[in-house]
């Protein structure tokens, strides 16, 4: 098996981290090799955080280098466009579409880009792109925390591992009062990508 590439990206706040330590943890109790690598920044609140998870039957460092992701998750359309250039060939890419400003937006400094240009952006650079309201599904799921679960739940559908060891490392990892409405969170992304 070749390597699986992730990048998960998102701003302070949003659950990256945690998104990035459930899929790493999904790769190893489907018995891959799994590595796991976060870069915070500044990230306390609003700023960016990008988490990388490597899969496969050997995988000797967590970071992708440019070029070499299979699927990037963005939970904020502006960080999937900084990260466009790790993509590669036959990539995809599952994005929310709910705008969290950075600060050099709110304060004039510069302009969000359009739907359109997101959406040309994601287009040319992956082959397939699977961008919706993520932030709007998870409040109809019952909490807009659960962002990152639900979007962790459309990833799933991707990929050739079965839904019951995703929701065991889940119901490891959410704390047990938010498990719950997680889970629900996590079938509601699986149906959004069909």
């Amino acid at each position: 098996m070749n390597n699986i590439n992730f990048l998960i990206v998102g701003v302070g706040g949003q659950g990256t981290v945690l998104s990035g330590d459930i899929i790493a943890e999904v790769g190893m109790e489907s018995g891959l090799d799994s590595k796991k690598s976060d870069v915070l920044g500044l990230a306390i609140r609003s700023g960016s955080v990008v988490s990388h998870i490597r899969w496969g039957k050997k995988v000797n460092a967590p970071m992708s280098m440019r070029g070499q992701v299979d699927y990037l998750v963005a939970f904020e359309p502006l960080e999937s466009l900084r990260m466009l250039e790790y993509l590669k060939p036959g990539s995809t890419v599952i994005a929310n579409e709910y705008k969290i400003p950075p600060v050099a937006v709110s304060t004039g400094q510069i302009q969000y880009p359009a739907d359109e240009e997101i959406r040309t952006s994601l287009d040319k650079a992956a082959e397939k792109v699977h961008l919706f309201n993520a932030t709007q599904k998870a409040q109809e799921v019952g909490n807009v925390k659960a962002v990152n679960i639900l979007l962790l739940g459309a990833l799933s559908s991707l990929l050739e591992v079965s839904p019951s060891i995703w929701e065991g490392v889940i119901t490891k990892y959410v704390p047990k009062r938010y498990l719950d409405v997680n889970i629900k969170a996590f079938k509601a992304g699986r149906e959004l990508i069909t």
